[in-house]
């Protein structure tokens, strides 16, 4: 047995198995990727799937927004 252990030189994915896609934003509420930039993820270079890995933080704020909640219906 080999202590060698075969690497494959890849952007990981940022899926975390919650798939769900935000209905007004349509981005998945999981890795916040776009269906598109899913579906793409194997054929993309290792180039295009870095620049969406540094985008993805500034996509989570999108899903932060509330619609006000229990506190807006309590109010209404």
């Amino acid at each position: 047995m080999s202590d060698d252990i075969w690497k494959r030189d890849e952007v990981e994915s940022p899926c975390v198995k919650l798939c769900t896609i935000h209905p007004q934003e349509r981005i998945c509420v999981g890795c916040l990727r776009s269906l598109d930039e899913i579906a793409a993820w194997s054929r993309m270079s290792p180039e295009a799937r870095r620049a969406v890995m540094a985008e993805l933080p500034n996509r989570a704020p999108r899903l932060r927004k509330r619609r006000g909640g229990r506190a807006a219906r309590l109010e209404n």
